[in-house]
């Protein structure tokens, strides 16, 4: 996967289409679609190519519950190509991105659903409007975001890590804390093979943080973003997560935080943005500017 490229002329296209049709129109999926079940998949692969001879794997987790909803669809109308423009014009011209969903493992029918990593307008938008939007969720101020991080450390083979000792990214978007545990009944039934044992959520991130610069989006608008949700998500990742004042500018925080590990200035980053949006993204990345997270082979690299 992940073979054509981005193009602004045919994302153009797609929005233009998009402006009359309804969300349910948009994003079509009533149950979770078949391609993007989790079930019996042993690998998302990110391969270099011809087009793509330097490929860095980028996975994107959205929730889809019902706080949440609104986001994926923000992205698909407005924001993919802020996303995709910014990663090319600050040094990320191989860029591989998967979509996903995360839902809550007790009151979702899908709490994980699992793109292909992809380059390409076309597919790019197939995948993300594949996302079923379930909004669901199950009251508890947790969704199970440490699915991502169990697929993304079993059952993703991406080149950039594989070839060149670099990591990928992956970053989860919520407004909920992460459930501290998976239970093996659970996995087994979600996944397809025999799980003999709970696994802590931390294990998965640190599995993830073995080939991911892992990052969480908490989005503190929607009300739910509490002082002890935040102190639970900054205990788990120091300075990897990311506080977002308008999920509107996710698309932005992205591809900024891809862009500075990667060695890009931030203040060069946000230059291209309006004065609002420049200023909530430099404030949500202010620790990761000013701390030692690289993605260069020859600089420090810290779990």
């Amino acid at each position: 996967m992940g073979n054509s490229s981005w193009s602004n002329d045919a994302y153009k296209h797609l929005r233009a289409n998009y402006s009359t049709k309804s969300t349910a129109q948009v994003f079509g999926s009533r149950s979770i679609d078949k391609d993007m079940s989790p079930r019996g998949v042993a690998f998302r692969e990110s391969r270099d190519s011809v087009t793509h001879p330097e490929s860095l794997a980028i996975g994107v987790f959205l929730d889809e519950t019902g706080s949440m909803g609104a986001i994926p669809e923000m992205l698909v109308r407005h924001k993919l190509g802020h996303l995709m423009n910014t990663l090319l014009a600050h040094g990320v011209p191989d860029a591989h991105v998967l979509f996903g969903g995360i839902g809550d493992q007790y009151a979702d029918h899908s709490p994980l659903q699992v793109g292909q990593f992809e380059a390409g307008t076309d597919e790019l938008n197939q995948w993300l409007t594949k996302i079923f939007l379930e909004g669901g969720g199950g009251g508890q101020s947790m969704e199970s975001y440490a699915l991502a991080w169990l697929f993304f450390a079993r059952h993703t083979s991406i080149d950039c890590f594989e070839k060149r000792n670099q990591k990928g990214f992956l970053f989860t978007i919520g407004d909920e804390g992460v459930h501290k545990m998976l239970e093996k009944d659970f996995l087994s039934n979600l996944l397809g093979y025999q799980f003999y044992e709970d696994i802590p959520a931390e294990q998965l991130l640190a599995e993830a943080q073995r080939m991911y610069h892992v990052f969480h989006l908490h989005v503190t608008e929607t009300g739910t973003g509490t002082s002890g949700i935040i102190h639970d998500w900054r205990k788990l990742l120091q300075e990897r997560l990311i506080l977002v004042e308008d999920y509107n500018n996710i698309a932005e925080i992205i591809a900024s935080t891809v862009a500075v590990v990667m060695g890009a200035d931030l203040k060069k980053v946000v230059a291209a943005f309006d004065t609002t949006t420049a200023q909530q993204v430099s404030n949500a990345l202010v620790q990761i500017n000013n701390g030692v997270i690289t993605g260069k082979q020859s600089g420090i690299v810290s779990l």
